[in-house]
């Protein structure tokens, strides 16, 4: 997705969808790439995380067994 840098107030830069026009996305100004400014365009990108994921259930399901054998 493409995004404008529409302004950074404090620590937040508020980013708008350059395709929609309408949809404003609020991020930490430290995950911006160096350098970036107001007015910039910028790429963002989600991935999923699959190893992290796999990793997290297995951490909350080992947790949620551990509180059945308390029971």
């Amino acid at each position: 997705m493409k995004a404008t840098i529409d302004r950074i107030e404090e620590e937040i830069a508020v980013l708008i969808d350059r395709e929609d026009g309408t949809r404003h996305i609020s991020i930490p100004v430290s995950l911006l790439p160096p350098g970036c400014q107001e007015g910039d365009v910028i790429t963002v990108m989600l991935e999923r995380d699959e190893e992290a994921t796999v990793a997290a259930k297995a951490r909350v399901s080992g947790l949620v067994e551990k509180l059945r054998k308390r029971s």
